[in-house]
């Protein structure tokens, strides 16, 4: 029982969301990711995570909280991608919604360059991916509750 529970522990799921994160802006060529949640309901959406590089230089936390795209996110179910313009500050953005089973519509977005069809596609294949990961974490999460109160309501030995 320890062993197991040791073994499905073993997922954090804030340093896993990290790591997908990481990986979606190295897939994409970017140096900016991160996941954003929106509500069953589709009235708010929060980062769940922003992965930038030291110092922000394009100052992307500012800006997603600013620019409207989490109220676009919320409102959407199909991939979101907004141009590049320098001049206005737009950093370029994509977003594609997550698959995975739960309430709350989960996006995987970059940011930092402008994005073509081809970098959809694969944003989507990754975020496929990711909603797998997302969901095995999750699984093992349920299981270690479960474990655990196995272990709780054992019998003790005599």
């Amino acid at each position: 029982m320890r062993e197991l529970l040791s073994t499905f522990s073993c997922l954090e799921p804030a340093e896993l969301t990290g790591r997908l994160a990481r990986t979606a802006a190295a897939v994409t060529g970017t140096a900016y990711a991160g996941f954003v949640r929106v509500d069953a309901l589709r009235q708010e959406s929060c980062l769940l995570h922003v992965h930038t590089p030291p110092g922000d230089p394009l100052r992307l936390r500012r800006w997603l909280t600013e620019s409207g795209v989490l109220k676009e996110l919320t409102a959407s179910c199909e991939a979101v991608r907004l141009p590049a313009d320098v001049s206005l500050g737009e950093p370029g953005f994509l977003a594609t919604p997550v698959p995975v089973t739960a309430r709350e519509h989960t996006f995987v977005w970059v940011a930092g360059r402008a994005f073509c069809d081809g970098d959809e596609h694969l944003l989507g294949r990754f975020a496929t991916a990711a909603g797998r990961a997302l969901e095995a974490a999750s699984g093992c999460e349920a299981a270690v509750r479960l474990l655990r109160g196995v272990r709780a309501f054992r019998p003790v030995p005599p």
